[in-house]
């Protein structure tokens, strides 16, 4: 059984569509193992994308995470990276399949409603960076 995690991002969060969102998720079997809503500061979203820190993005994605609520989630399931990046759709939702999450909810290829683990080794890291042990249930 794999984990994942999610980010709805804060475009999403503020269109109200988490629920919508969270129905993909577990119409498709995947199951949540946890979820929080959360306001990043620009420490902890910095930390979480250090990865992109030389790339002239940085700023501004790490603007734009702090700019409202997220909902962080561990999704669970048989392939559940995998599962979840189909759900979502190609980052830029121009070239997102109909039906993904960001071809649906997206407006941009900067606000692209949700981020997916893009490998299990960081699916692991990242479930630690926003979640200890006892809240992934």
């Amino acid at each position: 059984m794999e984990q994942t995690l999610s980010i709805i991002k804060p475009d999403a969060v503020k269109k109200g569509v988490i629920g919508k969102i969270v129905d993909r998720f577990e119409s498709n079997g995947l199951r949540i193992a946890a979820m929080k809503k959360v306001q990043l500061d620009a420490s902890k979203a910095g930390d979480f994308y250090a990865v992109h820190k030389d790339r002239p993005f940085y700023g501004e994605l790490v603007e734009f995470m702090t700019s409202g609520p997220v909902v962080i989630l561990v999704l669970e399931g048989e392939d559940a990276m995998a599962k979840n990046r189909d759900l979502m759709g190609a980052t830029n939702p121009k070239e997102a399949a109909k039906g993904t999450i960001r071809a649906d909810f997206a407006d941009s290829i900067d606000a692209n409603a949700v981020h997916g683990s893009d490998s299990l080794e960081n699916a692991a890291n990242e479930i630690k960076f926003f979640f200890s042990k006892e809240e992934v249930i």
